[in-house]
């Protein structure tokens, strides 16, 4: 078989659109309600889909008049979805800046277990002062700093989750010995931000250890997703973006002693399907009208650093906006966010209406084939191994891109018809990791005797 694309569907609440809630047929509690969810996971899993992800951050982010804000924990809400669903994926955000490695790893074990292996963890490091604060800290630390203690985050986690040998539990009803002992085994972790003596109090999950994903583009986020990321979520504007972005990371990968094919990029996308073109573009503006400039207005001002009088909603973006190096917090969707502005010489409020839908992932309004025509491309051309579906509106958006653009892929032969595994490891194509305490070391060869 050729090589096929990954999908992955980003479900947020009404949708990716900051106005979805407004529509007619938006549901505007549905941000709280497992029903709500649920049915998202089903049609993705009628679709054939790779995976589902929810977003998270320890923090009420943005304004509450807005948009719905309330998010439900993403661990707990996969539990619930994954005695619903039986092949779907079901990836969810953690913070390693504001979570214990233990902790953080029995739930992620907890989750595959339950879900029969099919959780992934999107590991992030949380920007922003207000997310600070809300852990005794008075602002969010350095960045390069937040990267090195992820690191050492995913390592203890690696080893918890390997503190059980596979064989680990024998269940012998004739001998009386449940487990064998010698095979659980404590980590006795010692490093710069984290000491931990392990085992881990549950065995070894179905996948060995959740797919791990990563979501940051900056140049510590690419470094960081070269060495652990099994799969990346990035956002990406052009196809010359999408082409350096996939060949960087791949390449830095390699340079780990990594297969370069072992690491999936899927970049964003938010897709507004219509029967036309012509109709995809009036759903696209209907929402738009719906945007409150004003307060976008004022989250790029905090975003950038700058009083929010020197921003004008009808000119371009001021020539005083601080460099990606003065910025500690979300660096690459900074410089994404800027480079877009100034590329295609948009008005501040042109900006916020393109922003309005993906927060910097690309956007796109037209008919299914367009949207196919855009997937095939990227894929076929090197700049994806697939994308990060972010429907404007839900359910409505998930319902047409499986309906309408997964049958369009699918007879182009670029997408499965049918599951051909049970897990989210198996939907990617990723090998089941070893146990990193059950590998032999090779033996060194003698070295030879002269005389």
């Amino acid at each position: 078989m050729s090589k096929q694309l990954h999908l992955n569907a980003f479900l947020m609440s009404t949708g990716h659109h900051e106005a979805s809630w407004r529509l007619p047929e938006s549901d505007p509690y549905s941000n709280t309600k497992i029903e709500h969810y649920v049915h998202l996971a089903r049609i993705a899993e009628r679709g054939k889909l790779d995976s589902i992800f929810f977003a998270d951050s320890p923090v009420l982010f943005g304004d509450t008049g807005r948009r719905p804000s309330g998010k439900l924990e993403p661990t707990v809400l996969l539990t619930a979805i994954a005695v619903q669903t039986s092949r779907i994926g079901l990836i969810a955000t953690a913070s390693t800046s504001y979570n214990d490695p233990f902790n953080l790893a029995r739930r992620f074990a907890s989750v595959d277990w339950v879900s029969n292996g099919r959780v992934g963890w999107n590991i992030v490091t949380t920007a922003g002062a207000d997310a600070a604060r809300n852990f005794g800290l008075d602002d969010v630390p350095d960045h390069k700093l937040r990267y090195e203690k992820a690191a050492e985050f995913v390592d203890v986690a690696t080893k918890l989750w390997d503190s059980w040998a596979d064989d680990a539990v024998l269940a012998d009803k004739e001998s009386g010995i449940h487990t064998d002992s010698a095979k659980v085994r404590a980590i006795e972790h010692e490093g710069r931000f984290f000491k931990v003596a392990g085992p881990l109090n549950l065995p070894r999950s179905p996948q060995g250890y959740p797919v791990l994903v990563q979501a940051g583009s900056s140049e510590n986020g690419k470094e960081f997703a070269a060495r652990y990321a099994e799969a990346v979520f990035t956002a990406q504007q052009t196809l010359e973006d999408g082409l350096e972005f996939y060949a960087d990371v791949k390449r830095r990968a390699a340079a780990f002693g990594r297969d370069p094919e072992s690491i999936k990029i899927l970049p964003g996308i938010v897709p507004v399907i219509g029967d036309t073109e012509e109709h995809a573009r009036e759903l696209d503006a209907e929402l738009e009208r719906l945007i409150s400039p004003e307060y976008a207005k004022r989250q790029l001002a905090k975003v950038w650093g700058i009083p929010v009088e020197n921003l004008d909603l009808d000119s371009q973006l001021p020539d005083d906006l601080p460099s990606e190096d003065e910025i500690q917090g979300a660096k690459s969707r900074f410089t994404l966010i800027v480079n877009l502005a100034r590329r295609e010489n948009l008005t501040l409020r042109q900006l916020i209406g393109r922003l309005g839908g993906g927060r910097g992932h690309k956007t796109f309004a037209g008919t299914a084939v367009q949207v196919a025509d855009i997937i095939e491309e990227w894929f076929t051309r090197g700049a994806a191994d697939g994308f990060n579906i972010m429907p404007a509106v839900l359910p409505s958006g998930l319902d047409r891109f499986v309906d309408e653009v997964v049958p369009i892929l699918q007879q182009r032969g670029l997408f499965r018809t049918e599951y051909s595994a049970s897990t989210l490891r198996g939907h990617y194509g990723l090998e089941r990791p070893e146990n990193q305490y059950d590998v032999v070391p090779p033996v060194a060869e003698p070295l030879a005797v002269a005389g």
